[in-house]
Parts: C-alpha cells; structure tokens; sequence
C-alpha cells in the first residue's frame, strides 16, 4: 500500500503525533476538526486514508481509540510506554497491586508487558541469582491468587514479608525454591503463605549494570 499523504492527511497524521506525545491520549474526532480548522467528517475520511495505508488502527469501526503504527505494522513507540509501580511497604490485607505505598514507579514496553495492575518489586538478596534475577532488580508481576509448580511468583508470606521464589505446592506444606544451591527451600504451611503474582519479566537497575 502506498504511503504518499496528501498535505492534509499529513498534517492530521503529524496533528495525532504531537497530541499523542503530549498527553498519552486520542484527541476526538470533534477536537481534532477543531484545531485543524476542517470538519467532522473530513476528519473522519482522512483517518479512514490513514488507516488503509497503515499508518494508524483504529479499536472498532467507530472507536476514538488508535494506535500510530510504525514501519513494521506495529504500534509506534510513542504508544507503547507504560508505568508500573514499585511496591514499597506492604499494607495488611491488601493484594500488592493495590498498595498505596509506593517506592517509585518505571517505564516499561506495554507490548512485552500485557494486562492489568501489574507491579514490580525490587529484588533482595541472592537466592535466586541461578534465575538470572539478581539483587537490586526489580521483578515485573501479573497479578495472581494462584501459581502452577515451578513457576516463579511473588508471594507474601505470614502477611508480611514479600519474595520471589520458585513455588511448589505438596499435600501438606508450600515448598519455596530459590535459584542458589546456598539457599535451601523453604517450607510453609497453606496459611503462611499468599500468592500474589507471577514474574513476568525482569528490568536489571544501573545499580546492578555497574556492578556486572
């Protein structure tokens, strides 16, 4: 499909690009029409253009939601940006995506990291370094009550202290794994022990680069 614009649709495209990048958002067909001084319904064939040459995607035939697409028909990196909080303190009786104490927040790909509420916790420790996941990392996780075996989750134990490790569940106990033959399992009873996510990704702090 050929990519030449006119010198409107250009100017819608260039339009979206800046109101994208500046507010995270879709303006509306209404705004839109607006600042550009055209109307409603050029603004809407202009983007119909836009979208059969592969430049944006709209959600829905009548959706006001759209993705600015990059060269390889993906979504453009202006789009794919997201902020995961950084799970501080632990409030009691919360899960941890809902937690109000927050140590900071980090940006990360929305297309490798799908889904919602997702947090991340910082690493402590060596226990899991055979994983790859070292100290001063910070642990991406999906939120989630349950863990399948050998899958590596976040789980708050006793209600109080939060780690990653390797779960097991047996007929009796919960059997925590690390990564580092230093560290044994742990056993738990079912009570101790509350799942609240799996790992689904790792972003290594400059802390720990400087330290490789």
């Amino acid at each position: 499909m050929k990519t030449e614009l006119s010198p409107r649709q250009q100017r819608l495209l260039d339009y979206l690009r800046e109101q994208i990048a500046e507010t995270g958002q879709t303006p509306s067909l209404r705004r839109a029409a607006g600042d550009l001084g055209v109307s409603h319904t050029a603004v809407a064939e202009m983007l119909k253009v836009l979208e059969q040459k592969g430049l944006v995607k709209r959600h829905g035939r009548y959706g006001r939601h759209l993705h600015l697409l990059n060269r390889a028909g993906a979504t453009a990196g202006i789009q794919r940006i997201r902020e995961v909080p950084v799970i501080g303190r632990i409030t009691a009786g919360l899960p941890m995506y809902a937690q109000q104490q927050w140590e900071e927040s980090i940006v990360v790909d929305a297309e490798l990291y799908k889904g919602d509420n997702l947090f991340a916790l910082r690493v402590k420790g060596d226990s899991m370094t055979g994983a790859g996941i070292l100290s001063g990392d910070l642990a991406i996780c999906r939120p989630r009550q349950y863990a399948a075996d050998g899958e590596i989750a976040a789980v708050l134990i006793n209600g109080e202290e939060a780690t990653i490790k390797r779960f097991f569940a047996r007929a009796d106990h919960i059997l925590l794994k690390s990564e580092n033959p230093d560290f044994p399992p742990q056993r738990y009873g079912f009570d101790q022990v509350l799942v609240q996510g799996r790992v689904i990704g790792i972003q290594r702090g400059p802390d720990v680069m400087q330290r490789l």
